[in-house]
């Protein structure tokens, strides 16, 4: 199954930190992001999905984000999942 979720990332500028802390728009993560054309891909993404069966699925744009920092890192899908808990610019990702 899968759910639309809503249109739009939250511009680096934007994007919360602790401590009043704030996202370098030269990080190589955030140019990464503004290169790819998530929303071109995201319906394509959608029609793989049952209408009404199985669990909801994760965004297009969390799962090729997964996917390439995995790639990337060259690390497992925990360490992966750990890297992105860890690293604000890989959430921000």
């Amino acid at each position: 199954m899968y759910r639309s979720f809503a249109k739009g990332q939250l511009s680096f500028e934007n994007f919360y930190l602790p401590f009043n802390g704030k996202l370098s728009g030269e990080n190589r993560c955030v140019k990464l992001a503004e290169l790819i054309p998530w929303e071109s891909f995201e319906s394509e993404y959608a029609e793989q999905f049952s209408a009404g069966e199985g669990a909801p699925a994760k965004s297009f744009r969390m799962a090729l984000e997964a996917l390439i920092i995995k790639e990337k890192l060259g690390t497992s899908d925990k360490e992966t999942v750990e890297q992105i808990r860890e690293n604000p610019y890989l959430q921000y990702f």
